[in-house]
């Protein structure tokens, strides 16, 4: 059922924006032979969430973890919905601050299938020392209707000694009847007051017995006050 999926992924993002630091939030719902799984973990300074639902057989599962430490900030979020289709979330955002460092890492993960399946993976990492700042942001999204749907995202930034790094990603499956594989992997790196900033999209569609697969790789590395700048843009499309 579309409207199904649709209130779900609505539902999910309403929860996202209503989390609070510190917590924590696992919600699964099934209907007609369906079966969810939801599991969330916040350790530190993090916010986590994990939604599953799934209805007529369908298999949903969602697995969201976020850990913040020091002064770092995680914010993980993972949904998944399934109907008559199997559907796998999982995202992982993990910010560690140091020394006087800052770090905020923002994870989302959105699997969705029709009669298919979809696989969504999505991890941000930050790590800040010494005054350092870094900031990673990776979104995927699976979306499977009776095709494979894979997507799988990362984002990953280190700053030191008052370099600031920022790395945002994202990947983007939709598998129409066929197969479509999307990764993305984004690296910045920022040291002794320079500045790194890289972005990745990846887009992959899959029509009816199309197989289609993108792939980005995108990476920045600054030093002694240096700028860098790195983005790159992949979209394969099999009608």
């Amino acid at each position: 059922m579309r409207r199904f999926l649709a209130a779900s992924i609505g539902f999910s993002l309403m929860w996202a924006s209503a989390a609070m630091a510190g917590e924590a939030i696992a919600i699964s719902t099934s209907s007609n032979g369906g079966r969810a799984s939801a599991t969330a973990t916040a350790i530190g300074n993090a916010d986590s969430i994990a939604i599953a639902g799934a209805t007529r057989g369908g298999v949903a599962i969602a697995n969201s973890d976020a850990i913040g430490e020091r002064n770092g900030y995680a914010n993980s979020r993972a949904v998944a919905t399934a109907d008559r289709g199997v559907a796998l979330s999982n995202s992982l955002a993990d910010a560690r601050g140091l020394r006087g460092g800052s770090a905020v890492a923002d994870s989302e993960s959105i699997a969705a299938a029709i009669g298919g399946r979809a696989v969504s993976n999505s991890e941000a990492v930050a790590r800040g020392t010494l005054l350092g700042h870094a900031e990673s942001r990776s979104t995927s999204t699976a979306l499977g209707v009776y095709g494979t749907s894979i997507s799988d995202s990362r984002a990953i930034s280190n700053g030191s000694f008052g370099g600031v790094a920022s790395s945002r990603s994202d990947a983007l499956s939709d598998a129409r009847g066929g197969l479509a594989d999307s990764r993305s992997l984004v690296v910045s790196d920022a040291h002794f007051r320079a500045r790194a900033e890289a972005d990745g999209l990846a887009v992959s569609h899959g029509g009816v017995l199309r197989v289609t697969t993108s792939k980005v790789r995108v990476e920045a590395s600054a030093v002694q006050m240096g700028n860098s700048r790195a983005s790159a843009v992949n979209i394969r499309l099999g009608r």
